[in-house]
């Protein structure tokens, strides 16, 4: 017998006629001051947008009950707790949502697939396509929303898409980038004004940073999120990867062998043995902190920084993925995974909120301080104005504009191939930075690191394809 999951950290309990909070303290990542109330204005003046309404295709009642992460901007979770239950009260729907910290939602949402009961609707910021056997198809919901609001963006579709089944294991209606956010005051004269812009310039600028002022880079090697995808951008720029198009393992290569001894070397100039042990907050904390040089990572330490910090925050400049020997790609720092439990006991008022909530990703991407863009970019006509003049008072106003293309340079975990089950369950093991840990603390050479995680993500897709899930 499964044990029940454990209570959430924080729960808003949503009905028709009103809300009440349980009062435990957010435990959010790099969380920043409070943002602006529906309607508010942003520091710039530019207004909030409006929140639309479609009555929902079919009558609707009962309970829905959501889980879904603490916003590492949480201004996004005060207005979501508000247009959730205006959303319930004009449906007629009782809505439960439980927030809880981005390190206690993986294992919560384990817990619940395993027990086959829980919430209704559950969100991550990475793929869960390792829970496709035990989740509803949604292709009709994202069917519904491409003829509302046309393409969905193929980043979105190959994090939530099986090819080998054709069944939408999950629903992305956003996603945020994953720039390099570098302190201007020390690359500058460490000779990158404008910050680096190859993997090389990182080792060069950042072991000179580190010489010089005794500040350290931030990418990690743990088992965290930043450390999944520093590591898989440093692969691909190299031209390697975890599999190919057709699913196929082919990490063990030259190629991925040069990236982790790349990695080696960048750690042993530039980093301390910290970042082996660091949780998915520690690097935006030491950037607002003024305590690391550059991190790979969203907007949200530099939004935090604005109220902490601001003279951090004015300090802090963005760069796009880093070009190596052969690309230049950085994974999506969030992508939104919405799934319905094949216990869930209110699918259809799932399925309907989702689309409300999609309608309205305007609001979400403005109340998220430009931290979710949109997977319809339809939906936001106004993000490239944003991005020129961001509404919340950014120094110098343009800092985000780097964002409007970023689209170009991000690809999807499992990148060139989909993220299939076994690419999520290598993403949920830590595979990939674990490999990087190993060689950097000497523990084994880079080919032997390569050799053993190869050996480890191949033990991985053969359980999958043995299901019919996974190609090649």
């Amino acid at each position: 017998m499964n044990p029940a999951p454990p209570p959430p950290s924080r729960r808003h309990v949503l009905q028709a006629g009103g809300l009440t909070a349980a009062g435990l303290a957010l435990a959010a990542c790099a969380s920043e001051t409070e943002g602006p109330q529906a309607r508010r204005t942003g520091a710039a003046g530019t207004p909030a947008p409006r929140t639309t309404f479609t009555e929902p295709r079919t009558k609707l009642s009962g309970t829905l009950s959501i889980l879904l992460w603490s916003h590492f901007v949480p201004s996004h979770d005060k207005w979501f707790d508000g247009f959730v239950r205006d959303w319930g009260r004009r449906v007629g729907v009782n809505v439960r949502v439980d927030h809880i910290s981005v390190n206690d939602l993986p294992a919560r949402i384990a817990a619940e697939m395993q027990a086959r009961q829980g919430h209704d609707l559950l969100q991550d910021i990475s793929t869960l396509s390792r829970y496709e056997p035990g989740v509803t198809d949604l292709s009709d919901l994202v069917q519904e929303a491409d003829r509302r609001w046309g393409k969905q963006l193929d980043l979105c579709r190959r994090s939530s898409f099986n090819p080998n089944t054709g069944k939408f294991y999950a629903y992305s209606p956003g996603w945020s980038p994953d720039p390099g956010d570098y302190r201007v005051s020390l690359w500058q004269p460490a000779g990158f004004p404008n910050g680096p812009e190859t993997w090389d310039d990182l080792l060069k600028g950042g072991s000179e940073i580190k010489k010089s002022k005794n500040i350290q880079l931030g990418l990690g090697m743990s088992q965290e999120i930043d450390s999944n995808m520093a590591a898989r951008a440093l692969l691909w720029s190299y031209g390697a990867s975890e599999q190919d198009a057709q699913e196929r393992v082919v990490l063990n290569s030259d190629e991925a062998v040069a990236a982790v001894e790349f990695m080696t070397r960048l750690f042993k100039g530039s980093m301390t043995n910290e970042v082996f042990s660091w949780n998915a907050s520690s690097n935006n904390q030491g950037l607002v902190a003024g305590r690391l040089s550059y991190i790979l990572n969203s907007i949200s330490a530099w939004r935090t920084a604005q109220g902490a910090n601001p003279k951090v925050a004015d300090d802090i400049g963005f760069v796009p993925a880093l070009r190596g020997p052969k690309a230049a790609l950085a994974a999506q720092h969030v992508m939104y995974n919405w799934i319905v439990p094949s216990h869930a006991k209110a699918i259809d008022a799932a399925k309907e909120f989702l689309l409300h909530y999609t309608a309205n990703f305007a609001s979400v991407t403005y109340h998220s301080k430009l931290y979710d863009l949109p997977g319809w970019p339809s939906l936001v006509p106004q993000l490239s104005g944003w991005l020129d003049a961001d509404p919340f008072g950014a120094r110098p106003a343009n800092k985000l504009a780097l964002l409007k293309n970023a689209v170009d340079w991000s690809v999807n975990i499992g990148y060139p191939g989909p993220a299939n089950p076994a690419v999520g369950e290598v993403l949920g093991t830590f595979v990939i930075p674990n490999m990087m840990a190993r060689a950097a603390r000497g523990e084994a050479t880079p080919k032997q690191a390569v050799a053993e995680a190869d050996r480890r993500i191949r033990q991985i897709f053969e359980r999958w394809r043995s299901r019919g899930l996974v190609g090649g």
